[in-house]
Parts: structure tokens; C-alpha cells; sequence
């Protein structure tokens, strides 16, 4: 997969997308990155950490929040609207973040009606005309999904990668870790980095977290056991 001028082998790597949030109310450090300086100091500091791609948040995604459109990153699956982000996606030729998300929690198997949700995603992208080739699917750790769903989805995210494109988990510092180990939003690295550790045996493509530096390590630790010898 190209990215910007870069290619991504995602068939064999997980990269790390830092977070880089500059919305003044995004749920763990809002308003901590708000202006160009600080912003794009972050920006450095993550890249001189390892990060492969910088994921601007230009819109919190938190209850409340005030919505914005013309995003890459679709956090509604394309279902959101009647085709006009699939259609300016396709406009643009450039590659895309697609999502799981619903407006209800009313799931009857929930790892398969996920995947049909995605498969309808899938079929919108197709008719919108963007390519299979430019799109990166996430399973949505913390959307329409409860406790109990969202340890489901990271467990079991390997199914994802039938649907025949790249993966990308989302889990930094969010509710589920969180509600685990009882903490607050600036001191759930560990939990991140253990979720990171299962996104990479899942076959994940990509890992999206605030702290690069730690789960970069995780990453490349994980892969060099996976990678790193052949057992007898």
C-alpha cells in the first residue's frame, strides 16, 4: 500500500500511526497540541520516535463532540451520509481509513454481524469506485461496542484480515483499558502496549497510539520472536 510518497509492506510489517490531536477536546489530551508550535513539535518528537504516519485528528470523537466533514479517516464505515464521503474518497484517489461503527449495540453474533457490517462498507467503497487496494479497515475499539465487545474485537480481529485488507487497531488509552485496570487516560501505556502485543499476533497492519516510543519497542519486540527464527 501507498501512503503519501511512502509504500507500506503490510503483508509482513505493523507500522505505528501517532496520534497527533489538535482539537481541544479530544478525551485524553485535549488541548494539549491545540496551536501550530506545539502541534507540530509533537509532530517531530513522534517521527524522531519511530513513527511511520502522523493521524492529525481534526475532530474529537468524544460524546458531545461538534462534527466536521471532509475526513480520510472515516470513523463511520461510509454509512454515515448517503455515498458523499465514498464519492469525494474516491475524488481524491487517496487511501482511506474505514471504520466499524453503528447506531445501535443490538448485535445477535457479534463478531459476524462486524464483519457483515464491514462487508457493507466494502460494497459502498466498491460502488463509489475506491480501489480495494487504498483502503485500511479497523474493527472500532470503543464505538457501538461494550466492554465485553471491544476485549472480542482485539481478540479475535484476525478475522478482519479475510475481508482482504490491511488492519488497523485503535485501542490508545481508551475506555477498555481503562475499565481493566482501573485508570485514568494518562496512564494506560502498559495497557495499550498489551493490546498493541495482540494486534501484532492478529496479523494487525497498523497500531494507532499516543505513545509511540513504548509500543514501537512492543511492536518490533513481537515481531522478532514471530520473525526471528523457525521452530523445530
Amino acid at each position: 500500500m501507498k501512503i503519501g510518497n511512502k509504500l507500506f509492506d503490510t503483508d509482513n510489517n505493523c507500522y505505528i500511526m501517532g496520534i497527533l490531536n489538535v482539537t481541544p477536546d479530544s478525551f485524553s489530551d485535549g488541548g494539549k497540541f491545540n496551536t501550530l508550535d506545539k502541534a507540530l513539535r509533537h509532530a517531530e518528537d513522534m517521527i524522531a520516535e519511530g513513527a511511520d504516519i502522523i493521524d492529525i485528528g481534526g475532530e474529537s470523537t468524544r460524546p458531545g463532540f461538534t462534527r466536521i466533514s471532509d475526513l480520510i479517516n472515516d470513523i463511520c464505515g461510509l454509512r454515515h451520509d448517503s455515498g458523499e464521503m465514498a464519492a469525494l474518497i474516491a475524488k481524491c484517489g487517496l487511501p482511506c481509513c474505514l471504520m466499524h461503527n453503528r447506531d445501535n449495540t443490538d448485535y445477535t453474533s457479534f463478531m459476524d454481524d462486524l464483519l457483515d457490517d464491514l462487508r457493507i462498507t466494502l460494497s459502498i467503497a466498491d460502488k463509489a469506485g475506491i480501489p480495494r487496494e487504498n483502503i485500511i479497515l479497523d474493527p472500532g475499539i470503543g464505538f457501538a461496542k461494550s466492554y465485553e465487545n471491544n476485549l472480542e474485537a482485539i481478540d479475535r480481529m484476525d478475522m478482519l484480515n479475510a475481508l482482504g485488507c490491511p488492519v488497523l487497531l485503535g485501542t490508545s488509552r481508551k475506555s477498555v483499558i481503562g475499565l481493566t485496570l482501573d485508570l485514568p487516560g494518562t496512564e494506560r501505556v502498559e495497557g495499550t502496549v498489551a493490546t498493541t502485543v495482540i494486534g501484532v499476533l492478529r496479523g494487525a497492519a497498523f497500531v494507532r497510539v499516543h505513545d509511540v516510543k513504548e509500543n514501537l519497542r512492543a511492536v518490533k519486540m513481537t515481531q522478532a520472536i514471530m520473525k526471528g527464527y523457525k521452530r523445530g
